[in-house]
């Protein structure tokens, strides 16, 4: 364990980023952590190298539980959301998770 040189809270030997105070070992500052609107990221497409589009949020899990109880058991899954943007030339699709 190391410690934070901005408010002295023990950190794990392999972060570079204060969980408490975002103070950031490598930049020698704290560091403002901002959160993105859904959609607001600005990516071009690595093939192409425009602009992706955004295309929604859309909810993920695996498997099914089929039968009588299927739709309420439905509620105990763990889903995983995902901001999705497509390439409107080439049609490549990347997955971004929520911040």
């Amino acid at each position: 364990m190391k410690e934070c040189p901005n408010c002295h809270e023990e950190m794990e030997d392999s972060y570079d980023l204060c969980w408490n105070c975002n103070y950031s070992i490598i930049e020698k500052k704290v560091v403002k952590i901002t959160e993105t609107e859904e959609g607001d990221r600005d990516i071009n497409c690595i093939r192409c190298n425009i602009s992706l589009k955004y295309a929604g949020k859309y909810k993920f899990h695996e498997g099914g539980t089929p039968g009588f109880f299927g739709n309420f058991f439905e509620l105990f899954v763990n889903r995983e959301s995902f901001e999705l943007y497509v390439c409107p030339r080439c049609g490549k699709v990347e997955f971004y998770t929520s911040v």
